[in-house]
């Protein structure tokens, strides 16, 4: 019996797989937008021109939480917490990296503007956070240490 229901189940969803390739399904609401100049900037000011800041201010309101020293530079955790109302965006760079935009994250009306994610660093690095708040951008900057090897080898 369980049998029965697996082959069905597979044969669903092969069907709606199919359907989906051949672009006769709808697409689903939610896109992924890509800001392909932002991710290929090779400087922060590219990159920053990108998402369209042309300044940023720093600001004691947007907070980088990482340690001074990462021991493994393929893993670094980053937490970025940003306690500027009306916060929509959180942008991150890491300054010595081939490609310096490491992550945007879209912050909704309804969500605290606290990220944490992992990147990679090629060496030691100043690491930069830019939020987006009101039409402003205000920004942080903290450098970390990379002990052992991160995405240059």
């Amino acid at each position: 019996m369980i049998d029965i229901e697996r082959r069905r189940a597979l044969k669903a969803g092969g069907i709606l797989a199919a359907f989906a390739a051949a672009g006769l399904l709808p697409a689903g609401r939610a896109r992924a937008a890509w800001n392909k100049a932002a991710f290929e900037g090779k400087t922060v000011q590219e990159a920053l021109a990108s998402i369209g800041a042309s300044t940023t201010a720093a600001s004691d309101d947007v907070q980088i939480i990482a340690s001074d020293i990462a021991e493994n530079g393929a893993v670094v955790p980053v937490q970025v917490v940003s306690r500027v109302p009306g916060t929509t965006q959180i942008v991150l760079f890491v300054e010595k990296n081939p490609n310096v935009l490491a992550g945007i994250f879209d912050i909704g009306p309804d969500v605290a503007a606290d990220v944490t994610t992992r990147i990679k660093m090629m060496q030691t690095s100043n690491v930069a956070a830019v939020v987006k708040a009101d039409g402003r951008f205000l920004a942080s900057v903290k450098e970390i240490k990379v002990t052992l090897g991160g995405c240059g080898g």
